[in-house]
């Protein structure tokens, strides 16, 4: 279990994240028009993987933001914006938002948050994923993992595109 806080009150995680240098096993997620995707559709590309509660947070959507922002300056790399946010919800932000350089992808369908270690167990977000970015090499080795400590706090973006650029 990660030691994370919701506004400075303890938060149980489902366990760990992936750690740097470990090789991750591939997911299935749901894409935006309700079709599964898994890693093995991004194979040959790097992927950042930018992991949050739900995008009609304001954290949350400042992540996506950012990301897509970034993504276009990166080469061979996709942005997945992970969430158990329905397809429809994302979508929905991602026409009204703009976003088009990253993927938005639903774990409602699947057990990515436990398998991840990054499901919610308690507090009023249970359920829920935990704030997490995960940068994975073309073969899915783990090029940098950031569990954010505090929920509401953005995640360190200049190193996670530090990891996609090294």
């Amino acid at each position: 279990m990660a030691n994370i806080t919701l506004k400075g009150n303890p938060v149980k995680t489902s366990g760990e994240l992936p750690t740097k240098g470990s090789t991750v096993k591939d997911f299935k997620l749901v894409k935006n028009d309700l079709s599964e995707v898994s890693l093995a559709h991004f194979a040959g590309k790097k992927k950042v993987l930018n992991i949050f509660p739900s995008v009609d947070t304001g954290t949350c959507a400042a992540s996506v933001r950012k990301f897509n922002q970034e993504a276009a300056k990166l080469n061979n790399t996709i942005v997945l914006n992970i969430s158990a946010d329905l397809p429809f919800a994302q979508a929905r932000f991602c026409g009204a938002e703009g976003i088009k350089n990253c993927e938005t992808v639903s774990s409602f369908r699947s057990g990515f948050g436990k398998e991840w270690g990054l499901q919610i167990e308690d507090s009023p977000l249970a359920g829920l994923l935990s704030r997490a970015v995960v940068v994975l090499s073309e073969d899915n080795k783990v090029l940098h993992a950031e569990q954010v400590s505090e929920i509401v706090n953005e995640p360190n973006y200049e190193a996670a595109l530090a990891a996609v650029l090294a």
